[in-house]
């Protein structure tokens, strides 16, 4: 299945110390541990499971010595560097493993504050975002909100973050008002590798957390991957404020998902916690529709009783639905 091929975010880099961390991603239990050496670190992704009787990697320690890091199981304490190969059995100090007592190893990397994991090959990239890329915009400042839980689909929180025509009705006096319901959907375009939405206008009460007074925002979109969407508010004229908001998310089963989003500032005198607090209560405006929606699953077949109409600002949605049915995806969908 597609899903396994790409990138996933499973949890803030922050989260994860000097202790394994569990986690789940597609129904695979994971166990994930930072190795330190050389003054940089290194994470690892393997199935949450000893490869010698089963039992949780998670429940063990990162052990530090001669040798570099390595895993400890919590059973019988075997030891497995970093490459998944036991290299230690304490019961039999003698024993040279084989090259067959090894754990299930995945790919993980760090990035936008998150750590990612891909199940199989072949290899789909992670999305490249240069408002979030260390050096790229030296004087922007990124702030992580959540993890959000939600029991609905992944893609159907992706398509409320594309969506700007709910603003004045799920966020009146926020992101939107009754009054200014009207949107301008821009330019909608579309390729293998996602979409790109330019020239998009809409009227914004509070168009970020120091806002003082309202104004038209104009908004760009992309969608390099089926669970992720980046926004780039522009700063309106004389407004000093410009921003850029990424949206990642886990799918953890078709009607269940966690989010992350990624906020990229520049100008804005609002503090991290000011930011976050301003994202918790969009997100807290967005939860109950979103979770209200049937089915969870995002309908991206034009036929039978789940079928959804559109209308003229439905554009970029439907656009994400044509891209989740061109790659086949169907974790999430329906």
């Amino acid at each position: 299945m597609i899903e396994e091929q790409l990138w996933h975010p499973v949890v803030a880099s922050h989260e994860l110390r000097d202790e394994p961390v569990a986690c789940s991603l597609l129904g695979q239990r994971v166990v994930l541990w930072r190795e330190h050496a050389h003054g940089s670190s290194q994470v690892h992704a393997w199935a949450d499971r000893c490869p010698h009787r089963g039992a949780s990697l998670s429940l063990g320690r990162v052990l530090i010595g001669l040798h570099g890091a390595r895993l400890e199981c919590p059973y019988h304490g075997w030891q497995f560097e970093g490459g998944g190969r036991c290299r230690h059995v304490p019961a039999a100090p003698d024993f040279e493993p084989p090259a067959g007592h090894v754990a299930t190893v995945f790919e993980a990397r760090e990035r936008y504050g998150l750590v990612w994991v891909r199940l199989k090959k072949p290899e789909q990239p992670l999305p490249d975002l240069p408002a979030f890329e260390p050096g790229e915009y030296p004087a922007w400042r990124q702030v992580l909100c959540g993890p959000y839980e939600l029991n609905t689909s992944a893609p159907r929180m992706v398509e409320n973050f594309l969506d700007l025509s709910h603003f004045g009705f799920v966020h009146e006096g926020w992101l939107g008002e009754r009054s200014h319901a009207q949107v301008d959907i821009g330019q909608v375009e579309e390729g293998a590798d996602g979409l790109q939405v330019n020239g998009a206008r809409a009227w914004q009460p509070r168009a970020y957390a120091n806002a003082e007074g309202g104004a038209w925002i104009a908004y760009r979109y992309t969608v390099p991957h089926p669970y992720a969407a980046i926004l780039r508010k522009d700063a309106a004229e004389g407004d000093p404020v410009s921003n850029a908001i990424a949206l990642f998310v886990r799918p953890d089963g078709q009607e269940a998902c966690t989010a992350w989003f990624a906020m990229a500032t520049q100008g804005d005198a609002s503090s991290d916690e000011a930011l976050r607090a301003f994202q918790d209560t969009v997100f807290s405006q967005d939860r109950p529709v979103v979770e209200s929606q049937t089915p969870r699953a995002l309908p991206i077949g034009r036929q039978g009783p789940i079928a959804e109409v559109h209308g003229p600002a439905d554009r970029v949605s439907s656009a994400y639905r044509r891209y989740l049915k061109r790659l086949g995806v169907s974790l999430g969908t329906c």
